[in-house]
């Protein structure tokens, strides 16, 4: 073959390749613009799942990918730019929020839902049935390592029995703010007892332990109530209180144990992928219906109205505080 021969059979491989890679890479690009990507917290996970799975048979070539690695491990991601939505049972820390800063990444903050800490012990437990936030936190904080191990140093009153705990890991959100709200210190929780990511594992070792205790997401409670009891809590008016009827946790009223449920959007994410744009549109006006089918207790009508309205309007940052008690969750949206 003459060297102009070669010339055209080398130009048309180099032409054909160029094409094919390119309609690789487009179609590359386009699937990444259609993939949304959720992690974060095991309290709340449920909804995201059934809100995605919903979506997904309305929307059949949507990919929404849902994980649950705690809200820590899911801030580490969200923060590092690799997540678009981040599943959050407390809100967002300052060494978060200067990490995601750091990394160049703006987030919207979004209520979804309330729940209650749920305070567990054995079904055959017929003594604590109340307790202050000083025996939780006596029983709780960090000094109490292998020191506090009976249930007569809690209270007098109680059986001189060993006292087992169970709690979810230190990474976990629910971890985060059940220490902060009881001993008034992030991280000032002890080390000895039971801990997990999977809090269906706390209520069974609770159930299976006459002497234990345990702290849940209220809808691990809900779904295992027959199994277990659910201790009180007095506040700081004095009264015994519980997470059930709901009202206690939309008004604040079981304090300091009621929060919200969250997620955090990458705002660079939600300007560049309409297909997260779309999805979130979706998630904010429908996931109400399944809040309280997967144990968790839906925000007020007028705070979905805020949420979706600062979606709307991109509006980043985090203002949310602690509410008072009996002061609404829609100050703070």
């Amino acid at each position: 073959m003459n060297f102009q021969g070669r010339f055209k059979n080398s130009f048309l491989l180099t032409f054909l390749l160029f094409i094919t890679y390119s309609l690789s890479a487009c179609s590359g690009s386009e699937q990444k613009q259609s993939q949304v990507s959720i992690d974060g917290a095991a309290v709340g996970f449920p909804i995201s799942l059934a809100v995605a799975e919903e979506y997904g048979k309305l929307n059949p070539e949507a990919q929404i990918s849902v994980a649950s690695s705690g809200t820590g491990g899911g801030f580490s991601k969200f923060c590092a730019g690799d997540l678009d939505i981040v599943g959050a049972s407390r809100t967002i820390k300052e060494e978060e929020i200067e990490r995601c800063k750091k990394n160049g990444v703006e987030f919207i903050e979004l209520p979804i839902a309330l729940d209650g800490i749920a305070v567990i012990v054995n079904r055959k437990n017929d003594f604590a049935k109340c307790l202050t936030i000083k025996e939780l936190a006596k029983m709780w904080n960090a000094k109490a390592d292998e020191k506090v191990l009976s249930w007569n140093q809690i209270n007098p009153n109680f059986p001189d029995e060993p006292l087992k705990l169970y709690a979810p890991a230190s990474d976990t959100g629910t971890f985060d703010y059940f220490t902060q709200a009881i001993t008034g210190k992030a991280k000032n929780s002890r080390t000895d007892y039971s801990p997990s990511h999977n809090q269906n594992l706390l209520v069974q070792g609770v159930a299976g332990d006459t002497s234990a205790l345990g702290y849940v997401g209220l809808s691990y409670y809900l779904q295992n109530q027959d199994k277990l009891n659910l201790v009180a809590i007095e506040g700081p008016d004095g009264k015994c209180q519980k997470p059930v009827p709901v009202d206690n946790v939309i008004k604040n009223i079981y304090n300091p144990l009621s929060r919200p449920l969250f997620i955090y959007v990458n705002k660079k994410a939600l300007d560049g992928k309409a297909s997260l744009r779309e999805f979130l549109d979706f998630y904010l006006r429908n996931s109400w219906k399944w809040v309280d089918s997967v144990g968790y207790v839906p925000l007020p009508d007028e705070a979905y109205s805020k949420v979706i309205n600062k979606l709307a309007t991109g509006e980043t940052g985090t203002k949310f505080k602690k509410a008072k008690p009996g002061e609404p969750i829609t100050n703070f949206i």
